[in-house]
């Protein structure tokens, strides 16, 4: 198939990317490119690319005549955590929500038939310490999961016989990236171990949450994208495994157990999140056997901690905006490349 992923180099479309082609997939991408630079591996796949910030995309002209004859699309672009989220949450809203219908729209008008949207298990919130399935109720606490709700809501109303979205609620994402990301809460723990000594936690540790590793969740892209039409026609699907949610001190635990002389500790704040959730993934398993999920929390505290220690990761590197989503895109405010909507300052003046 032709794919175009957005995202493409961003945390997870950099693994995935690689994935689809060495499938034999032709894969073009759109990115904003936010977090140039922030390389932690050998870079992203060098794919054709369609364009920059999908705000800017779905107001062009031509934008349908560029999407034409491509078979699917894998949407991840977005502000992709609450912090960010909540840095401006009209913006979390016009670039998650609206976005994302808008390309959606295009989509369909130019005959793409799948459409697979990056949606969140933080659509379901504060939903307690009981399992929740797909079906249950969604309970967002936060701009980005209330944007991953409204976008939902909106590609779906567009599915019909010739169009078929397919929404991915993923688990809390963790493990090795060439985009690496440290404000990921298995990969941030293993780097306070690995930096410092100290498994530092923000909270008290007693919330739930499902996690995922990345290469995970690209086979999950890739075995929707694959799947007959009908078994993901406007289906949603939590991605992971059910016996992959655990209490944050749960993961704690681990990261204390894999890095050696590591101990816990808690911030002087330390204090219970509101977001908590446990979420069933057998759906997923059951509808998709194509999909088969290879990691564990513990393996991929191992990879992260190998990954660190052979490169000489310090708490400088890892404390910095480089691998800190919301923190990096602060410092590009600051000197000037982004205005504050996002927007590369280099575009706006027309260079």
């Amino acid at each position: 198939m032709k794919v175009l992923v957005t995202g493409h180099l961003g945390y997870i479309g950099s693994v995935l990317t690689p994935k689809l082609l060495s499938r034999g997939h032709e894969v073009v991408g759109l990115d904003s490119a936010l977090f140039e630079g922030c390389y932690f591996l050998p870079g992203a796949a060098d794919i054709t690319s369609l364009g920059g910030d999908v705000r800017e995309f779905v107001k062009d002209p031509e934008a349908a005549d560029k999407l034409r004859g491509i078979d699917a699309v894998i949407h991840l672009a977005a502000l992709s955590n609450d912090p960010l989220g909540d840095y401006r949450p009209g913006l979390t809203q016009e670039i998650n929500a609206q976005g994302s219908i808008d390309l959606a729209r295009l989509a369909k008008e130019a005959g793409i038939t799948r459409f697979a949207f990056a949606s969140s298990c933080s659509n379901y919130g504060a939903s307690g310490d009981d399992f929740i399935n797909e079906t249950g109720d969604l309970n967002p606490v936060t701009a980005y999961g209330v944007s991953k709700v409204e976008a939902e809501v909106g590609i779906g109303a567009l599915a019909d016989e010739t169009f078929s979205p397919t929404f991915l609620r993923a688990s809390t994402a963790y493990g090795l990236s060439p985009l690496l990301r440290t404000d990921l809460v298995v990969n941030n723990l293993t780097a306070w171990a690995c930096t410092t000594g100290e498994v530092h936690l923000m909270s008290d540790g007693s919330p739930w949450r499902p996690i995922v590793h990345v290469e995970d969740i690209a086979a999950a892209y890739i075995a929707i994208i694959e799947a007959d039409r009908q078994d993901v026609h406007k289906e949603v699907f939590n991605i992971g495994t059910t016996n992959e949610n655990y209490q944050i001190r749960e993961i704690a635990e681990l990261v204390r157990d894999v890095v050696p002389g590591s101990k816990i500790g808690f911030s002087e704040n330390a204090s219970p999140d509101v977001r908590n959730y446990r979420v069933d993934c057998n759906y997923l398993a059951r509808k998709l056997h194509g999909f088969k999920p290879q990691w564990t929390c513990r393996r991929g505290i191992e990879q992260l901690y190998d990954a660190y220690r052979s490169v000489g990761f310090t708490f400088e590197q890892f404390d910095g905006p480089r691998f800190k989503r919301i923190a990096h895109m602060k410092q590009r405010i600051e000197q000037g490349s982004l205005n504050e909507d996002l927007f590369p300052m280099r575009q706006l003046e027309g260079v």
